[in-house]
Parts: C-alpha cells; structure tokens; sequence
C-alpha cells in the first residue's frame, strides 16, 4: 500500500538528493483536496525527524560494527601470535659428540635454554665452559639412562623444577664394538639396549604430556639414530649387521643368564649390539 500511495502522489513532494537537508512541496492536491500550510509543515517536521533517526541509527550501526570487529582481530592477533619466550631442550648425552655440538649451537642462537642431560656431571661442565656455552643458556642435569630409577628421578626433578618442555633429543649412546662380554644396567638388561633403547623409552614415555602441553611452534621429539642399524646404508651392511630377529632375547630378559644379551637371541656381539 505504500507503493501505491506513492505512486498516486508523483506531484505532491520532491526527495531532496543526497546533501539536502530539507524537502519541498508544490501546491498541489490529493483527490481533490488541497495541502495546508499546517499539513506542509508536519511533513517538513516529519521529513527532518526521519532523517536525524536515520542518521543515529547509521552511527549505532557503525559503532557496533567497530566494537564487534575489533575483538575479533585481536583475538586473532593473539592466537596466531608466536610466544616470545625460550624454549627449552633436554639433550641427552650432550658432554660430547653430536649433543654438545647441538647444544651450543642452540645455545648460541639465545632463543633457546639447553638442559644437558648428562651421566658425568663434571664431564658436563667441563664441555660447555669449553664450548664458550653462555651459564645462563644452559643447566645441567645428573641422567643415568643405564638406571631406570635414574631416569624417574631426572623426570621428577625437571617437572618441579616449573620449566616447561619444548624439545627432547634422545642422543646419548654407548657403544662397545671390541666387548667380548656384555655388561648389564642396574636392572640387569645389556648395556647397549637398556641405555640406547629402554632408558630414552621411559624418558620420552614419562616427558610427553609436557611435550604435548608446550605452546612453543617448533615441539617435537627427536630420536638420533645410527646409519648402521639401516641397511639401505653402506655402513648399515658391514657385518655384522644390526638384526632383531624373533626377539626372543628381549622376551627372555636380556640379562645373559635365562637368554642371550641379545635382542635376536644370538650370542654377545659387542659392534652388534
């Protein structure tokens, strides 16, 4: 019905172009019936007052827009926001080799705080001061990963200590390849297993849930292994090659005196091993 009674009225009022803030009337009539002065001035009222109420609600609209909008982004800020604190990495076995020349190379970026997870503590200090490792890029922890007991204990000292976890390199290793006998961890499996394998098991095993609970973008679990356990490696096919066989060893203990030392069940092979 509006549009109807628009169209029967093409005459009677022009809308102002945009800019205008008034509204002009012609004299003219409706069915007849000749527009007041009174009529044309309610209409001018009507006019101004619309377009003051259209102007408010123009304003409201854009200023919810902005209050709704800015939270997003900032929500978004944050949430793609990288944290700036250092992280933290254990390194294991990190006195010597591959894990000290880790550990100062994340010492000396500044982003990054290295647990060395060592057996010889001493050993340890030696090898960062050597290494010109900054003291406060670097703290050392006592870890036996021929002790199982030592590993738990390592665990609970590095959740009290309140630090949190980002980065776990299982590196530390030993490696016996003139052995004639195999030597045991102190809960009696060979060495090379219990410490190579068993002891870094239960260290990650107990570390996950800090590892998964991290907010640094890089986290991650690394386990540094050897070319000659692969045997699409050259090194990985010299004999005697590396072979887990039907794992009966494992299944008898490892300990050398209800089953062989070795993992396959074979005998004591110290560069198998």
């Amino acid at each position: 019905m509006a549009l109807q009674a628009a169209a029967l009225v093409p005459s009677t009022f022009s809308v102002p172009k945009e800019g205008k803030s008034g509204a002009s009337f012609k004299d003219s009539s409706l069915f007849g019936v000749s527009l007041s002065d009174h009529i044309k001035a309610d209409f001018t009222s009507s006019a101004l007052r619309c377009k003051r109420e259209f102007n408010h609600r123009i304003g409201a609209v854009r200023a919810q827009t902005t209050a709704t909008a800015t939270p997003a982004i900032t929500r978004s800020t944050v949430d793609g926001k990288k944290t700036l604190r250092k992280g933290s990495v254990i390194i294991t076995g990190a006195s010597s080799g591959l894990g000290l020349a880790t550990a100062k190379a994340l010492a000396e970026t500044g982003k990054w705080h290295v647990i060395m997870a060592c057996r010889d503590f001493l050993k340890a200090e030696r090898a960062a001061k050597s290494a010109g490792m900054s003291k406060e890029n670097y703290t050392i922890m006592h870890l036996d990963l021929a002790s199982l007991d030592s590993v738990r204990q390592f665990v609970d000292s590095y959740k009290r200590s309140g630090r949190p976890l980002d980065v776990l390199v299982c590196n530390a290793a030993v490696y016996q390849p003139t052995a004639k006998e195999p030597t045991f961890t102190a809960e009696g499996f060979e060495l090379s297993v219990g410490t190579n394998h068993l002891g870094h098991f239960l260290l990650s095993r107990l570390l996950l849930d800090d590892l998964e609970q991290s907010d640094y973008p890089s986290k991650r679990l690394i386990i540094v292994g050897s070319i000659t356990g692969n045997t699409n490696t050259l090194a990985g096919n010299v004999p005697p090659k590396a072979n887990l066989g039907d794992l009966r060893g494992l299944a008898g203990g490892l300990n050398g005196l209800n089953s062989s030392a070795m993992i396959d069940g074979g005998d004591f092979d110290g560069a198998k091993a």
